[in-house]
């Protein structure tokens, strides 16, 4: 086990007692792929540091790969992130190849994309492709949304919502899923999931006749912009003492380390998206997706890099990229 504590990690070095549980991975599900860090939106919780003046994209040489890799260790779910990842140049031919391998693709979609000039017909192409989209409202409340991601994101994020259940994206008795992501506005754990379900269901509904399929609840990781603002407020120390405090040993078993890799627009390895950000390299094993490639059968049962970032995942109802754990 690897566990690594950096200056952007936490202020101050983890002790043996707060020091976070050893980890491996099990089988190898899910290849998480962030295309790069642009992004049409800068909000205040990003974890990377996204937003319009970021340049950094995943160069060709390294897309050529991914579909290589899903391949050769039969992986069933191709994980697209950024930044916007639609945005790349080349987001819809690779969805096209993974989709072509039988892969599952999900594509973390902010909404507001589906209207920026060029991307008009994106909502389309996801449809047709059959693409899982998973989606980012904080809320269902305009001046909760604006405040959190930027003025007129709300009513722009509905109107992406319409125009994805127009084409049977989260409509009953339809194979288009639509997946919802709830994030708390500050430095608390998420409520429970399910019922907060239920309420964002009665009130989209009520109010804009959006349907959706799962609400995922993921709590704010204490990293990059969101760890900035906590230490700005002298907030940092307690909200790491507030993730500990609430950790479940029980959520150790399903965090999403342990069965999917983190590939950062560089080609580099990552044993999760925020050990990514943080600059924190898989524990043991391939380093690359080159050699990710060419090493498949070394990928599963390698420890885990953790820190006292992680207690983010295991506190409380747990999270992860596919919201709660528990």
């Amino acid at each position: 086990m690897t566990s690594i504590s950096s200056a952007t990690d936490r202020p101050s070095q983890q002790s043996s007692a707060t020091a976070f549980p050893a980890l491996n991975r099990g089988e190898l599900e899910t290849l998480q792929v962030n295309l790069g860090y642009r992004c049409n939106q800068s909000c205040s919780h990003c974890h990377v540091n996204a937003g319009p003046w970021r340049t950094e994209m995943m160069e060709e040489e390294q897309i050529k790969l991914i579909p290589k890799v899903l391949q050769t260790l039969n992986l069933n779910c191709l994980d697209l992130t950024g930044g916007a990842p639609e945005l790349h140049p080349q987001f819809r031919s690779l969805v096209q190849e993974a989709k072509a391998l039988g892969v599952q693709v999900i594509d973390r979609c902010n909404l507001t994309i589906l209207q920026e000039p060029g991307q008009e017909d994106l909502a389309a192409f996801l449809a047709n492709e059959g693409v899982k989209v998973v989606a980012s409202l904080p809320c269902f409340e305009e001046e909760r949304v604006d405040k959190q991601r930027g003025l007129g994101v709300f009513q722009r994020s509905i109107s992406g919502l319409q125009s994805l259940n127009a084409r049977g994206y989260g409509m009953p008795n339809t194979d288009l899923e639509l997946d919802l992501v709830f994030n708390p506005s500050g430095a608390q754990l998420p409520p429970a999931q399910g019922e907060l379900e239920h309420t964002y269901r009665d009130k989209l509904f009520e109010n804009y006749g959006i349907h959706f399929s799962k609400l995922l609840t993921i709590t704010n990781m204490p990293i990059q912009r969101f760890a900035q603002t906590l230490k700005a407020r002298g907030e940092l120390d307690d909200y790491y003492s507030l993730l500990h405090q609430a950790h479940r040993d029980k959520n150790l078993n399903s965090v999403m380390c342990r069965s999917l890799i983190s590939v950062s627009w560089t080609g580099m390895l990552f044993d999760c998206d925020f050990n990514q950000q943080l600059g924190i390299p898989v524990g043991s094993g391939p380093k690359t997706l080159n050699e990710l490639l060419n090493q498949a059968e070394t990928i599963n049962n390698q420890s885990i890099a953790v820190g006292t970032h992680c207690f983010g995942c295991t506190a409380g109802g747990g999270s992860s990229c596919g919201g709660a754990l528990n």
